[in-house]
């Protein structure tokens, strides 16, 4: 009798495989509210290297780090009236406290814009206060609905952007730095992710905003996942705060502003993007652990060489883990790596001992071979960056394939049945987007014929980038 498969095939049912490989491969669990969840130490540890990544982006783009209040004064939230009311079916709300009712009601963060705004408008002054660009790492609640690990979750993890410019071409320009610059870079570079970089419809767009630059990326089963947004806010959320400076020109004026964030989410893309019927495929700028080390056998000179090999792989620059638990058998160890994406494993065994070689198991495009061992060091860090630039590859060839231009409505709900549909939005419009929403379809975004993201929705030669999306 064949033997069941680790992981429930993803053409047989790709949301059951999504589930499977999170709990397989010790990702996160559910946490005791709905919606919430638990991040499991793996699991954070991908996270953990998108911080770093992202943060060393965004302090380049010349922002730096704060922290802000959880609880916000519910009347913060009032004060613009689109942000409110897009918000309002998500928030939740604390009304007793410390024993007592609360005189005020209280918020708990669904993002920052109201309280930053608060505080910017003590810290904006002059123009010489500006640009203000302020980041923080935070969670925020938004009570969801219908929750899935890691893409929609009642709390989440994220980063969030909020700055002021003195005026308009400043903020946009930096609203667009931050997508392409930061979000961009990195979704493509160290996730191997291919995004498309584009712009929201009005429908679409994020509440108080007067644009959002959207990150758009296809999953393994071609449906879209929102990666990350960019915010030009301009004076919107000022007006509400009075955020003001007093101009070169000696004229009080309001500033101009931005935001933008990235989330846990970033986790469930990498998993749908990537991930196979044996588990996750982990791109290696990304990897916390990039080679793990594994001894076949307790054999005392096997437990000494690969503490060896794993020495000599830390020094050549290589994110390593030695994996000497021979008390658990060995074939169970290289399923769980192999299930947790590892880009590549070294096993060492008496017999490789006596050979002088390692067997190479390389997670990303497959296949074993044996490899000397004193060629270890200077070989991995080479296939490495072609095991990166395989995934991207692959996740690129992917969009293309399931990519169709079309012509009408019901061509471009056809197409997202699938994959995703490409159709001119002069042909589209309000009126097509709305019937494409009775469907289940939206417009994910709007980009150029040429790939780059249109300065307004009706720019010439705008094309609608159309699909059903997580």
């Amino acid at each position: 009798m064949a033997k069941a498969p680790v992981l429930t095939p993803q053409a047989d049912d790709f949301p059951r495989w999504y589930q499977d490989l999170i709990n397989k491969a010790e990702l996160a669990d559910n946490g005791p509210v709905r919606g919430t969840m638990v991040i499991r130490p793996y699991g954070y540890g991908l996270w953990e290297r998108m911080q770093q990544e992202m943060d060393a982006r965004i302090k380049d783009a010349g922002a730096q780090n704060a922290y802000f209040p959880l609880f916000i004064p519910q009347s913060y939230l009032t004060r613009e009236a689109e942000h409110v009311e897009g918000f309002a079916p998500e928030l939740a709300v604390v009304t007793h406290a410390g024993g007592k009712d609360l005189e005020e009601p209280v918020v708990v963060r669904p993002t920052s814009e109201t309280i930053i705004n608060e505080y910017f408008s003590k810290w904006v002054q002059s123009y010489r206060d500006l640009p203000l660009l302020i980041n923080q790492w935070a969670n925020v609640v938004r009570w969801e609905m219908r929750p899935r690990v890691f893409l929609r979750t009642t709390e989440f993890l994220w980063q969030e952007g909020h700055t002021a410019h003195a005026g308009y071409e400043d903020a946009r320009d930096y609203a667009a730095r931050i997508h392409s610059d930061v979000y961009g870079d990195f979704m493509t570079n160290v996730l191997g992710i291919d995004v498309v970089l584009g712009r929201k419809t009005a429908k679409e767009r994020f509440a108080g905003a007067i644009n959002t630059l959207t990150l758009e990326a296809m999953m393994g089963d071609g449906k879209a996942l929102q990666m990350g947004t960019s915010h030009e806010l301009g004076q919107n959320f000022a007006r509400a705060f009075e955020t003001q400076y007093l101009s070169k020109d000696g004229r009080q004026e309001l500033v101009w502003q931005t935001s933008w964030g990235v989330s846990t989410r970033m986790v469930g893309g990498l998993i749908m993007s990537h991930g196979d019927d044996n588990g996750l495929r982990v791109p290696p700028r990304l990897a916390p652990v990039q080679a793990v080390v594994l001894a076949i056998k307790g054999d005392d000179a096997v437990i000494a060489k690969v503490r060896e090999i794993g020495d000599q792989l830390k020094a050549a620059g290589v994110r390593v883990q030695v994996d000497d638990r021979t008390d658990t058998p060995f074939g169970r160890r290289a399923v769980d790596w192999e299930l947790k994406g590892v880009p590549v494993r070294i096993e060492v065994g008496p017999r490789d001992l006596e050979n002088g070689t390692a067997m190479l198991a390389r997670r990303i495009p497959g296949g074993k071979e044996p490899v000397a061992l004193d060629a270890l060091a200077a070989l991995l860090p080479k296939l490495l960056e072609e095991d990166q630039a395989l995934l991207l590859q692959q996740s690129r060839d992917r969009r293309k394939a399931r990519t169709a231009d079309v012509d009408t409505v019901e061509e471009a709900a056809e197409a997202a049945s699938t994959g995703w549909a490409r159709i001119p939005w002069s042909k589209l419009g309000p009126e097509g987007e709305a019937k494409l929403a009775e469907q289940s379809v939206t417009v994910r975004c709007l980009v150029a014929e040429d790939g780059s993201v249109p300065q307004s929705d009706d720019a010439p030669g705008t094309v609608a980038l159309v699909a059903r999306a997580y």
